[in-house]
């Protein structure tokens, strides 16, 4: 029997052969290619499958989650003992905030998220009455969280700590030092000498000076720079310091992306006849905070993980509580189970950010075809 002919032009379009595409085609090709990768895949599965099932026996399966002590974890099982996280966990979490006002700190939490949703995300429905809320969202969760006010327990900075000491540091900085960086990015910009001058001097000087050291300085001697009769408590200093490190580094992300604008962006601008302020508004910020938002967001997320440095001032963050934990002779030893812990918690915050920076990335791409 003959085979059909075409015209040219006019061959239709035929399958795949079988067994090059599908779940079956992939791993015929990147797994079993040639006898090399055949062995290196099954040596690879032995391996995983030893690793996976050491890691999920000592995370679950002989882990202890309720034990007295150490001792008697070992009794129970040879697994984890993560006894010492869920008998602290109300410290780990709310540090010495007093137990009958952590609902507090629960709503506080909670309401973030709808104060951040409308400044994260500008498509979301009512974004205009639920920016109304994250204005005033700060000077809610300052009297709810401190107290004073309205009938509400005032609550001592003293005894802030774990995740919740963490959280507001972290959130805290992010937010103060966005703005200040952008101000110190466009003053090192300027064509002013004193706002030059000053914007350079305040960049280089936090840049030059390591965060350990600022903190030590917001802890004893900060109170000796402020006007007499002055006295913040010892976690705004910490904050302010915060603020100003980050800024500084985010001032100098946001200058790289102000300068990978092409010069005919201005040359435009001055035609259409901007003046500075439209310029910045219109043409300059959007585009270098575009181009700027993977070293934005990495700043925020290094920012995040030194929140722990606060410990060697004597602040108890969760690695604080974590090593006033392992001091107590009953858990000594459980360093790991502990470490561990707050390194997810960590890992979980961080990852959240990075996958919303790519999320943001994709969003502003205006390149895709």
């Amino acid at each position: 029997m003959s085979e059909k002919t075409y015209k040219p032009g006019n061959y239709p379009d035929l399958p795949p052969p079988p067994g090059t595409v599908g779940v079956y085609g992939w791993i015929k090709q990147n797994l079993f290619s040639s006898i090399s990768n055949s062995l290196l895949t099954i040596i690879s599965v032995v391996l995983l499958y030893y690793l996976i099932d050491g890691i999920i026996g000592w995370f679950f399966l002989d882990a202890v989650f309720d034990a007295d002590s150490k001792i008697a974890c070992r009794k129970i099982d040879d697994g984890a003992c993560w006894a010492v996280i869920t008998r602290r966990v109300g410290q780990f979490v709310y540090g010495f905030y007093p137990e009958a006002e952590r609902w507090r700190i629960d709503i506080t939490f909670l309401t973030m998220f709808v104060a951040f949703a409308p400044l994260l995300y500008p498509d979301i429905p009512k974004r205009k009455w639920l920016l109304y809320f994250s204005v005033f969202y700060p000077f809610f969760a300052f009297v709810l969280i401190m107290g004073g006010y309205f009938g509400l327990q005032k609550i001592e900075y003293s005894l802030f700590g774990g995740f919740m000491l963490t959280v507001i540091l972290g959130v805290c900085g992010i937010v103060c030092s966005l703005p200040l960086g952008i101000l110190l990015a466009l003053g090192r910009q300027s064509n002013l000498t004193v706002v030059r001058t000053l914007s350079v001097c305040f960049i280089e000087f936090m840049r030059g000076v390591p965060l350990i050291t600022l903190l030590f300085v917001a802890s004893s001697m900060l109170n000796y720079f402020l006007p007499p009769g002055t006295n913040f408590s010892i976690l705004v200093r910490v904050i302010i310091m915060f603020t100003f490190f980050s800024a500084a580094y985010i001032a100098e992300v946001i200058r790289g992306g102000i300068q990978a604008i092409p010069k005919g962006q201005y040359e435009a601008a001055d035609a259409l006849g901007m003046n500075y302020w439209q310029k910045t508004r219109f043409i300059t910020l959007p585009q270098a905070l575009k181009i700027s938002i993977p070293g934005i967001v990495n700043t925020f997320i290094g920012l995040y993980k030194d929140t722990t440095l606060v410990v060697v001032i004597g602040l108890l963050d969760p690695l604080g509580i974590g090593r006033a934990a392992l001091a107590d002779t009953k858990w000594n030893g459980l360093s790991t189970e502990t470490y561990l812990f707050v390194a997810l918690f960590f890992f979980v915050s961080c990852f959240a950010m990075s996958r919303y920076s790519l999320w943001l990335e994709n969003k502003l791409n205006t390149d895709k075809k």
